[in-house]
């Protein structure tokens, strides 16, 4: 059981930092999938583990002359805000189901239709803004879904750097991940202050947590060598996947 946690977590995470995809968008469909923890535990098995990675990985890719820009930042602190609001709408969310199954498939639809409109994201309009205004509200809206989903957020980010801010899939990868540290960070956070940690079952967060950190050395190791054309492939056949395990889970939530 500890391999099958350490696997999913090593791939995930090197996928994240590669494509910045973050991991969680695949971890957290594959702990549902396996059933052997309740919601709140699975989000927060995903958070640590995806912000472990995002933190090397970040410190990595600064290492390599990474550089963040006034819009990367807005984000990023829209995205901690948000981060916080979304911590909070899930918490509101358990309470609204007898049958947490229920829970798990609206979480797979939303993120499944979200992901699909990732995939198209090379075929919608594209825009440069620059209002530090509205780039704060879409860090907002960010941090709001990935903390609400527990996926940190990765293709939704990419997907909105891409088509938004005129990023090309490669520079979107290395900010999502910058961007998922903070809000990931925001929601353990608040996590800690309010109840803390003990009510969850950590039992496989250390093998997680050390898969999440070697799939951060990797993954930023192979953002820097692969074209922007490699990882838009990766991305793309990543999401796809996810979208097959995201289906999967809304069946057997439902029946």
């Amino acid at each position: 059981m500890f391999f099958i946690y350490f696997i999913t977590a090593i791939c995930a995470t090197t996928l994240g930092s590669l494509a910045g995809l973050g991991g969680g968008v695949i971890i957290k469909p594959i702990l549902d999938a396996l059933g052997d923890y309740n919601l709140s535990t699975v989000g927060v098995l995903s958070s640590i583990t995806v912000f472990s990675m995002a933190f090397i990985a970040t410190i990595k890719q600064f290492k390599s002359g990474f550089k963040i820009n006034l819009s990367i930042v807005t984000l990023a602190i829209g995205s901690i805000l948000g981060g916080g609001i979304g911590k909070k709408a899930f918490d509101i969310f358990l309470t609204l189901f007898d049958n947490e199954s229920y829970g798990k498939g609206i979480q797979a639809i939303i993120l499944t239709i979200l992901l699909v409109l990732v995939l198209l994201k090379n075929s919608l309009p594209k825009y440069k803004i620059i209002n530090i205004s509205v780039v704060f509200l879409v860090g907002l809206l960010l941090g709001g879904i990935a903390s609400f989903l527990g996926i940190g957020g990765g293709p939704i980010n990419v997907a909105i750097l891409v088509t938004l801010f005129a990023f090309s899939t490669k520079n979107a990868a290395i900010s999502s991940i910058f961007i998922i540290l903070l809000s990931q960070f925001s929601k353990l956070f608040l996590i800690y202050i309010d109840s803390g940690f003990s009510n969850y079952n950590l039992q496989m967060l250390p093998v997680m947590v050390i898969g999440g950190i070697l799939g951060g050395f990797i993954g930023a190791k192979l953002n820097h060598y692969l074209s922007n054309e490699y990882i838009e492939k990766i991305f793309n056949i990543s999401i796809v996947c996810i979208i097959l395990i995201n289906m999967f889970n809304i069946y057997k939530a439902f029946n």
